[in-house]
């Protein structure tokens, strides 16, 4: 599967996830944690990759990051 970079990035998510995570004083442990409760079996070492755009994310996990973070899915989307 080819998954293509958009400005250097695997996805344009990371920066959003990291300001809410940071936000709420969550560690990316604690983030990984919250995410396998809720389904998605994922490791702190891919939350920092998604954080800094070398992962891709699939819209599933999205999802669950809106609903963990308590952030709209949109807000995660936007670009500033």
């Amino acid at each position: 599967m080819k998954i293509y970079d958009y400005q250097g990035k695997k996805n344009i998510c990371g920066d959003r996830i990291r300001e809410a995570r940071v936000i709420q004083r969550m560690s990316q442990s604690d983030l990984a944690a919250k995410m396998q409760i809720e389904g998605i079996t994922i490791e702190r070492d891919s939350i920092s990759r998604i954080e800094i755009g070398t992962r891709f994310i699939a819209d599933y996990e999205l999802k669950v990051f809106s609903k963990v973070l308590k952030v709209d899915v949109l807000w995660l989307l936007s670009i500033d």
